[in-house]
């Protein structure tokens, strides 16, 4: 397409008619700094970073962008994106404004080809793409070269996701940089957040200046007068939940109840549906086609709240949302903001509580730490890559590197981004650039993290005006004292919990049994490690013969109810060391309750246990303490291998697998007694992680005679 060369004169005027046809508002104008942002992009070409409160229109200023380049002539906008959920409503809204908009992502594989074709005859106003297809080999090579040679505007959504600093960094949005680096001079460039401090402002600025262009920053006040903050310390999870279940149908209109993590949200969601509420759970866990008709139930006000992780997040855009209430509070104050910030976009008034759990922290702690690379899992992922002939598929390098699935995705982002690894066609390789960790960085970041944790501590004692404190946050100059919060007035929202209440919430979530499915496949790569059995390689199925009935634990670690009392009794002591004890009184009489209600086909007839060096105690009376109760034959710990040592804290499957494989044996007594039990053998241990101990055990023990092997321990880690 032809491009036509456009002045500024007349701009604004074409500006807002567009702007006009875009609302279906004939009377429609701008907000202040719409249309100097769009003058930026339009008139001169320039790359932009709009820093604005959410539900300012920073989408609408992308759309009329989009529109006026394509206009004179220029080829569709390309927009990143982070979240389907974002894109699924931006393209709804782009379609009924009139702009041709179509997204490729994981979602809709099956519509890539249509897409294409659409591209391919330049009848595509606006593409949405997620940061993940910037790494895909196939939109490299095929549609991003053609993409660059006629874009008309590049539009990065969330722009907070480049920065290390950001509250919710993404290593692929890093390869942003590279595509910016690609792009001619006359394609003009937006980035937009609502949530960056000074410090990820100049981090994005520098990457989008790359080849020494100037940013053109236009910053607004951040606070947002709709919303009424306040913070209720309830001390206690069950009183948190019985509030919730006494006032939630008294918070304005319907919203969402966000919590850390996704058991605490699904027993949160069953307490208030117990209670009548009509909520539903919204989690990582969550099936997609569940979530879509989640997401609708809530923008149709058919349920008053989604419970939800924050997998519900960026991008959900329900306008008229009264109401967010967070059991649990996100380690920054800058997470926080973007959270809340989902309510009261088009409604004078929304309300925003916050419940702290003593909890807090160490969910804090786990999360910080399991997302940062280490020189050693670094080397270990390269190595792997660097040793191997053929290019490596996640499940393939999962059996050569002891990293969870999860784990290992993001560190080769992480390598990627960085230049040490690539995506091919095939899978993984190594690149043969040298990567270093940069410890001085890696520490600078983790030291960001601990000082929004204590920000966010400060934000819930409540010494300054809650809003101005979290705008403060983001380096706001225009922060001043709302006039609304429960610090600036009085507490707007109610502080009583009904005995009745109380006592059903603890009821609901005092409830003990979580199951423990059976591992059905080895995992893959077990050949590679060396694992064996009978001579062959150990692959494929679990025979049935071989495989442990469904088990149970009292509970998860992560629970509302008993998840705290299990934290505090595997934590460890200053030095690292776990602390041993014998099993506290109420968490035996809640092992017993799991007992009595299990709907086992047959009774266990004995109890075996796994030998554990680290909490030999808790484990051992565990057992006994169930023996006795339950009148069954205590067979005894099983064996450990001759040269076993201390078990090293494997983490992904297969080298779990390996590490156990050979390290029990069946003592002789116990081998004479499995075959005449005549019922199963309840097989006991501490935690449950992986379920691969337990799986390896089981296995044992039925090869050596047992009918069937039925698992109990005290807590499940997922």
């Amino acid at each position: 397409m032809r491009r036509i060369e456009r002045g500024a004169a007349g701009l604004r005027e074409e500006a807002v008619a567009v702007l006009r046809d875009l609302t279906g508002n004939p009377e429609a104008d701008f907000h202040a700094g719409q249309f100097e942002a769009i003058r930026a992009l339009v008139a001169d070409h320039e790359r932009a970073l709009v820093v604005q409160r959410t539900g300012w229109g920073k989408s609408a200023v992308y759309f009329i962008a989009a529109l006026l380049q394509r206009r004179a002539g220029a080829g569709p906008a390309l927009i990143v994106s982070p979240l389907l959920a974002l894109m699924r409503d931006q393209v709804a809204a782009a379609e009924r404004a009139g702009v041709r908009a179509v997204a490729i992502n994981s979602a809709n594989v099956t519509e890539w080809t249509q897409i294409e074709g659409l591209l391919a005859d330049d009848a595509v106003d606006v593409l949405f793409v997620s940061p993940e297809r910037l790494v895909n080999p196939r939109f490299r090579a095929e549609q991003l070269p053609r993409l660059l040679s006629v874009m008309g505007l590049l539009v990065i959504d969330e722009a907070h996701c480049i920065s290390d600093w950001g509250h919710d960094f993404r290593p692929d949005y890093r390869r942003i940089r590279d595509l910016i680096a690609e792009l001619p001079a006359t394609v003009p460039v937006l980035a937009t957040t609502a949530t960056a401090n000074e410090r990820v402002v100049a981090d994005v600025e520098e990457q989008m200046g790359a080849g020494g262009h100037e940013v053109f920053t236009l910053r607004g006040p951040l606070a947002r007068t709709s919303l009424r903050l306040g913070t209720l310390d309830l001390k206690t999870t069950w009183r948190r939940v019985a509030w919730l279940t006494q006032h939630l149908d008294s918070l304005p209109g319907s919203g969402i109840i966000y919590c850390l993590t996704v058991s605490a949200a699904e027993d949160t969601a069953a307490a208030l549906a117990k209670a009548g509420h009509r909520v539903l759970p919204y989690t990582g866990r969550t099936d997609a086609a569940e979530r879509l008709v989640a997401e609708e139930a809530l923008k149709a006000n058919e349920v008053k709240a989604l419970v939800a992780t924050s997998a519900l997040g960026m991008g959900f855009d329900k306008p008229d949302l009264g109401f967010v209430v967070h059991l649990g509070a996100p380690s920054s104050p800058v997470a926080y903001y973007q959270q809340v910030g989902r309510a009261g976009r088009a409604t004078e008034n929304a309300d925003v509580l916050l419940l702290p759990g003593p909890e807090d922290r160490d969910i804090w702690h786990f999360f910080a730490t399991n997302a940062m690379p280490t020189q050693a899992r670094a080397d270990a992922v390269i190595g792997a890559l660097s040793a191997s002939d053929k290019p490596l598929s996640v499940p393939a390098l999962e059996a050569r590197v002891d990293l969870k699935r999860g784990q290992l995705e993001l560190l080769l982002k992480v390598l990627a981004v960085d230049g040490a690894v690539e995506y091919t066609s095939g899978g993984w390789v190594a690149t043969g650039a040298e990567w270093t960790y940069d410890e001085e960085r890696y520490e600078r970041i983790a030291a960001a993290r601990r000082a929004e944790q204590d920000a966010m501590l400060a934000y819930e004692r409540g010494e300054s005006c809650r809003m101005a404190f979290l705008t403060e946050q983001l380096d706001d100059p225009h922060s001043v004292p709302c006039g609304r919060c429960d610090v600036c007035a009085e507490a707007w929202y109610p502080s009583d919990v009904a005995v009745e209440q109380q006592e059903s919430a603890q009821s609901m979530l005092d409830r003990v049994g979580v199951p423990l499915a059976p591992r059905a496949l080895w995992p893959s790569g077990l050949d590679q490690l060396g694992v064996r059995s009978d001579g062959k390689p150990v692959k494929g199925k679990v025979p049935p013969g071989e495989q442990y009935l469904q088990g149970r634990a009292v509970a998860r670690l992560t629970d509302l109810g008993w998840g705290g009392a299990l934290r505090e009794l595997f934590r460890s002591d200053a030095d690292g060391r776990p602390l041993d004890a014998e099993v506290p009184p109420d968490l035996a009489r809640a092992v017993v309750r799991v007992l009595k209600e299990w709907d086992w086909e047959e009774r266990p007839a004995a109890v075996a246990w796994l030998p554990s060096r680290s909490r030999p105690r808790l484990v051992e009376s565990l057992a006994a303490g169930i023996a006795t109760a339950g009148r069954l034959q205590p067979l005894g710990p099983l064996g450990l291998a001759p040269g076993a040592g201390e078990l090293t804290r494997s983490t992904n499957s297969a080298f779990r697998v390996r590490d156990v494989w050979d390290r029990f044996v069946v003592p002789p007594q116990m081998a004479d007694a499995l075959p005449g039990l005549g019922g199963p053998v309840l097989l006991v241990d501490d935690l449950a992680d992986s379920r691969w101990t337990l799986t390896v055990a089981a296995r044992l023990l039925r090869r050596a005679g047992a009918s069937s092997v039925l698992p109990l321990v005290l807590a499940s880690a997922g």
